[in-house]
C-alpha cells in the first residue's frame, strides 16, 4: 500500500515545499516510487522518479534543477524537494509506486505504476 502523502500546500513563488511519500508494505530496496502531477485542465504529466534498489533518479526537463527526489534515511519514505516553485507548478500532486524493474526511460510513465497515493495539492502564487 502506498501511504500518501504528506507536504503540499500554498507557497509564494519563488518558495519550497517537500512531498513524502511511505510505501508501508513493500521493501525499500526493490521498489521504485514515482512523482506525478496533474494541473487543472491538463493531462497528468511525470515529474520525478526513483529507484530505492540502485539510487537512480529521472526528472522531467521542466523540473531539472529545481526539483530534487531522495530516499529517507529511515523507513522506507521517498521525498520530493520542490524549490524555485513557479505558478506553473501548482496542481494535484501523485505519488506512484512500482514494484518491477522500470527502465530509466521509462520511469516517469504512469503506466508502469501499480500503486498510487490519494493525492495532495500544491498551489503557487504569484
Amino acid at each position: 500500500d502506498v501511504q500518501l502523502q504528506r507536504g503540499g500546500g500554498l507557497v509564494h513563488a519563488g518558495g519550497s515545499l517537500r512531498l513524502s511519500c511511505a510505501a508501508s508494505e513493500f521493501p525499500c530496496e526493490a521498489i521504485t516510487i514515482g512523482w506525478f502531477r496533474q494541473a487543472p485542465g491538463s493531462e497528468r504529466e511525470g515529474i520525478s522518479a526513483f529507484r530505492t534498489w540502485d539510487a537512480v533518479s529521472n526528472y522531467a526537463d521542466f523540473v531539472r534543477g529545481r526539483f530534487t527526489v531522495a530516499k529517507g534515511t529511515a523507513g522506507n519514505t521517498v521525498y520530493l524537494q520542490m524549490d524555485n516553485l513557479r505558478p506553473e507548478d501548482t496542481g494535484l500532486y501523485y505519488c506512484a509506486l512500482d514494484v518491477g524493474h522500470v527502465t530509466y526511460t521509462r520511469m516517469l510513465d504512469a503506466d508502469e505504476y501499480q500503486f498510487w497515493g490519494q493525492g495532495t495539492l500544491v498551489t503557487v502564487s504569484s
